[in-house]
């Protein structure tokens, strides 16, 4: 589904990515962890389009997405949630969720019954006229996933949703992504959680200083010596 191919990202003299090569296949998830500092949402800024990236090739479903920007990467059908919740604080969940079909050919009416089935879904219908504002942080987070889900991404790329959740949304959110990813749905997970980033993924990248230092699965990540220092040290 996703291949990225040398992908580097510099700030000035600082390079954040260096020459970093990884691919998503369909109907997966790959686990993308390292300390903080070591290029995780850096990457992930390149492949929406917050970013440029400085050199290298990204490639959706065989179609080039390097350069394009965030609008246009999300209309092929890469949706993204941040750390910290991007809703728009004044507006309803209702109005939230609608944001990212604008202008679309669906009548409102279908729309706000999407977004509903979406919030019943996760036990928010209840707070559908609420401002975004009067949620907890968790909850943003998860209306988040459900505004991206309004126009039906492939892939979802995730950062840090699980940080400062309660754990009984923690759980919420963990049975959205197995649900999404029973249909089909691909994700790139970045979470300093490493409990549900092993129950999680199909495969682990491991960065840093903006390298790859390891990739595979739990159990190899878990007993990988180079994982293991870059974490705890010598």
């Amino acid at each position: 589904m996703l291949e990225v191919s040398n992908l580097q990202k510099n700030f000035g003299g600082l390079v954040a990515v260096k020459s970093l090569s990884f691919s998503v296949p369909d109907n997966s998830i790959l686990g993308l962890i390292g300390v903080n500092g070591s290029g995780k949402t850096t990457v992930m800024n390149c492949i929406n389009g917050i970013y440029r990236a400085s050199a290298g090739s990204i490639r959706f479903h065989g179609r080039e997405v390097t350069g394009r920007r965030p609008h246009e990467v999300a209309s092929l059908g890469i949706g993204r949630t941040f750390q910290v919740p991007r809703l728009f604080r004044r507006l309803t969940l209702v109005e939230n969720l609608l944001v990212p079909v604008i202008g679309t050919a669906a009548r409102r009416r279908a729309l706000e019954a999407q977004a509903d089935a979406l919030l019943a879904d996760v036990d928010l219908y209840r707070l559908r006229d609420n401002y975004a504002e009067e949620l907890s942080g968790g909850q943003q987070k998860l209306v988040e996933l459900l505004r991206v889900m309004m126009f039906d991404p492939a892939l979802i790329l995730l950062d840090e949703p699980f940080a400062g959740v309660h754990p009984n949304l923690c759980r919420v959110f963990i049975d959205q992504i197995l649900k999404l990813k029973e249909r089909g749905k691909s994700f790139i997970l970045v979470s300093h959680d490493m409990t549900s980033v092993y129950r999680l993924s199909n495969h682990i990248l491991v960065l840093n200083q903006g390298e790859r230092i390891a990739e595979g699965d739990a159990e190899a990540i878990q007993n990988n010596p180079a994982v293991i220092e870059a974490f705890l040290g010598r």
